[in-house]
């Protein structure tokens, strides 16, 4: 019988499988599935549109510059941290470690760490890499409902100790499988207003009065009248020919508006607000401080990511039976500007509910009132 002293670092063995589609059997011609790559558009060309560069950097950038602290799950006290949570990769620091694990729960819905060394007395994971998306892929059951193993560029990994792979879940699929066709969208608005800009003169037909001419020649007549379009925006076509536009100018398409649009629409499949990345025209404007905009950002747009990352390096094969890891936003990203928070302290101090040294405490004040 295992010794519940020494847990197996077990990478969430065979985690149910949540984004199947429902209604269809996994592995049809559908978009989800865990650890499925057959998404509409791939993570380098979505992070090509700036909404959704804009979103993902909101987001990531926010959590990664938030620390992670251990509590009692009892108390609520604060403990000292395991090494690895304040540097889960001895390589580098927290920050990249966390804005890189959020990346992949924004894009693809699941998150990847290996684990690189143990604790010798309980087996639990002493450090961790993060591990790139599109280089792990996993077996299924023979119902494609559970994983039965992990492979890291083609090589299976074990599911406990070194080597082994701990798995975040998101609480939906990812971007990349839920906005696809709306990001590939603001790609393809992308490309046609580069295509249009690109060109020296609106395309159009070049048409010919008289009579017809050998391929070579009209092949001969394009690439002059292109090249002399690069150098001079004055044409002069022979009695025989004309120039008939076919296409509308950029502003005639309305490539602006639909742009705008649609990082609109991102920014609400992002649940980022539309004003945070400048896709809202109009917009009523409310007074509201930035404590409470900072904690409308945080319950709408950032919880969700913090409670995946929360929930799962509070599990019992990471971290000790009793403890939580939680990032510690009431203290930073949170936190009351200095005056509000002199008035709660001194309203606790008048009360008696806590005394000088805890009051400086609670400012990160040494005994002498310097800063700790």
């Amino acid at each position: 019988m295992p010794n519940p002293s020494h847990p197996r670092v077990t990478a969430q063995l065979s985690p149910a499988i949540m984004d199947a589609p429902y209604g269809s059997f996994y592995g049809q011609n559908n978009f989800g599935g865990y650890n499925n790559y057959v998404n509409a558009v791939d993570r380098q060309n979505a992070m090509s549109v700036p909404a959704v560069a804009r979103c993902r950097n909101l987001i990531a950038g926010v959590i990664a510059t938030i620390p992670l602290q251990s509590f009692s799950a009892k108390t609520g006290e604060e403990l000292p941290n395991l090494v690895w949570i304040d540097q889960p990769d001895k390589r580098q620091p927290r920050s990249q470690t966390i804005s890189w694990t959020v990346d992949s729960l924004f894009h693809y819905g699941v998150a990847y760490w290996r684990v690189t060394e143990i604790y010798q007395d309980d087996n639990r994971p002493a450090r961790f890499e993060w591990v790139q998306n599109d280089r792990v892929s996993v077996k299924l059951n023979k119902f494609n409902t559970e994983v039965e193993y992990y492979m890291i560029s083609g090589e299976r990994v074990p599911m406990e100790g070194v080597g082994s792979l701990v798995t975040f879940q998101h609480l939906d699929q990812g971007i990349l499988v839920r906005a696809g066709r709306t990001i590939q969208s603001a790609i393809d608005i992308e490309k046609a207003a580069n295509i249009a800009s690109q060109s020296p003169m609106p395309s159009g037909v070049i048409k010919n009065n008289g009579a017809d001419l050998p391929d070579a020649q009209i092949q001969g007549i394009l690439a002059g009248w292109k090249a002399a379009r690069q150098n001079r925006s004055t044409a002069y076509l022979t009695s025989t020919l004309d120039y008939v536009p076919t296409a509308f100018s950029p502003k005639d398409m309305m490539y602006n508006e639909a742009a705008q649009y649609l990082a609109t629409q991102i920014a609400r499949a992002c649940n980022v607000p539309a004003y945070m990345i400048d896709a809202e025209t109009f917009r009523g404007m409310t007074y509201q401080n930035i404590i409470d905009g900072r904690k409308e950002y945080m319950a709408y747009s950032l919880q969700p990511f913090i409670t995946a990352i929360e929930d799962r390096l509070s599990m019992d094969d990471l971290t000790p039976r009793g403890q939580t890891v939680k990032f510690n936003v009431d203290e930073t990203f949170l936190r009351a500007d200095a005056m509000e928070r002199l008035n709660v302290t001194e309203k606790l101090l008048n009360l008696g509910l806590i005394d000088i040294p805890q009051a400086q405490a609670m400012e990160d004040l040494s005994p002498n009132g310097e800063t700790a």
